[in-house]
């Protein structure tokens, strides 16, 4: 005979264990849900701690405690490289490091600091081609300095690349030739590191400084939309003739907080270069008048930092009624390249 009474048992047993898996997975479910939130919001949390852009540091005190650690003397030239140095250091070494080649979260996810680290790299670019061709060389003829001929194109290298190499072992490689360089520079007994300066020299340099300026002006008032005009010659029957077009120059919108952190990257490295320009070049500005000119550029790169207290970057219209950061920052960008043209002219007069 069967035993109906334990087939009704089995079946009971059966429907109580699918009844625990259930309640077992639906726990699971609610934990792997909770453990995701988390990790999500210490995501958010690292994220939005390392997006804070680094404070201003002051140049001649870091200088001066600079050369003491490492038991140098303060030459010409010293403030300009050793700023360099710290502002080429400040990338690598700020909150979260350099995330431009970030492949996992939460760096991946930003974009605002790797835009505002490009904008501070494209300054540090420009000064160590500058001290290659320019600073350290007496004439065109002369023979450029062995270790700036290494850091200009260590700070060159792809700015997004994760491995072999990866970025900032090309920078810091960088640094370090700086660094050779100054320990020559500040040695009495090295006569082959050489820092001039010559107002010609420092021309060159703000003729770069200018055109990345007007460059990063165009690109922050295209937020909006701006009409440009282009001026072709066109092949006729009678030669070439003038023909002028028209062309909508508009920032796309996920672009515009990459263009305005690239400002204010440029912004914040050009602002301490300049301040060490201003003591290593401090007769030739003193001879030419100039002195006043930097510190105006000064202040018109340092207004360009203050703080955003909008939680994102505002795209209004020029009188609408939201604000529109990128009109902003392009004003006080406009003024320091206005004043940087002023300075130039000063410089190239007898």
């Amino acid at each position: 005979m069967l035993d109906w009474k334990n087939r009704g048992g089995g079946s009971n047993d059966s429907v109580n264990a699918t009844g625990a898996t259930a309640k077992e997975r639906s726990w699971l479910g609610r934990g792997l849900l909770i453990v995701i939130a988390v990790l999500l919001l210490v995501s958010w949390v690292v994220g939005w701690y390392w997006s804070r852009e680094p404070a201003p540091f002051a140049v001649q005190q870091h200088t001066q405690a600079a050369a003491q650690q490492a038991q140098r003397q303060l030459v010409i030239g010293y403030t300009t490289v050793e700023t360099l140095k710290q502002v080429a250091r400040t990338l690598l070494d700020k909150p979260g490091g350099y995330l431009s080649n970030d492949i996992a979260p939460p760096g991946l996810w930003l974009d605002n600091m790797p835009s505002w680290e490009y904008g501070a790299l494209v300054q540090v670019r420009d000064l160590a081609r500058a001290l290659r061709k320019d600073f350290a060389r007496s004439q065109s003829q002369s023979t450029e300095d062995p270790d700036l001929a290494k850091a200009e194109p260590l700070f060159n290298f792809d700015n997004n690349s994760w491995a072999l190499p990866p970025s900032e072992g090309e920078y810091r490689q960088g640094i370090r030739a700086l660094d050779r360089y100054l320990a020559r520079l500040s040695d009495p007994a090295q006569t082959h590191a050489l820092f001039y300066t010559r107002a010609d020299n420092l021309n060159n340099w703000l003729g770069d400084v200018a055109t990345r300026l007007g460059s990063l002006s165009q690109r922050l008032s295209a937020s909006i939309g701006r009409v440009r005009l282009n001026a072709d010659l066109e092949n006729t029957g009678a030669g070439q003739s003038l023909q002028l077009s028209e062309d909508i120059v508009e920032t796309p919108w996920l672009k515009i907080d990459d263009v305005f952190y690239e400002a204010r990257g440029q912004a914040w490295a050009l602002s301490h270069l300049l301040r060490a320009i201003e003591v290593d070049f401090a007769d030739v500005l003193a001879k030419k008048n100039a002195t006043i000119s930097v510190r105006q550029i000064i202040r018109e790169l340092e207004a360009a930092q203050e703080t955003i207290w909008s939680p994102m970057v505002l795209n209004g219209s020029g009188y609408g009624v939201l604000a529109n950061h990128s009109l902003v920052m392009a004003n006080y960008i406009s003024r320091a390249n206005a004043a940087v043209i002023d300075l130039r002219q000063l410089l190239s007069q007898g």
